[in-house]
């Protein structure tokens, strides 16, 4: 009984798609621009090869804030395939 509950409770598997690869781009430039005004040593070592493009960050908080990114993009995108929007 219980393992008919949960295939009845199992929604349409989520296919990628552009919007959801623009949903997830999106989710990192509000991530990083979050960074870039909260995060206390932005450019702390190990540096990366080229300081201008990644906007001053350093290797540590480039990956704490994409994948805090990531996070946010993951969680906008489940949202909105359970509410059927995407």
């Amino acid at each position: 009984m219980f393992t008919s509950t949960l295939l009845a409770a199992a929604t349409a598997p989520l296919q990628w798609s552009p919007v959801v690869g623009l949903i997830m781009i999106i989710a990192n430039i509000i991530a990083i621009a979050f960074a870039k005004s909260t995060i206390k040593y932005p450019n702390a070592e190990p540096a990366l090869p080229s300081n201008n493009f990644f906007g001053g960050f350093g290797l540590p908080a480039l990956l704490a804030s994409t994948a805090f990114g990531h996070i946010l993009g993951v969680g906008t995108i489940l949202g909105l395939h359970n509410l059927g929007r995407i």
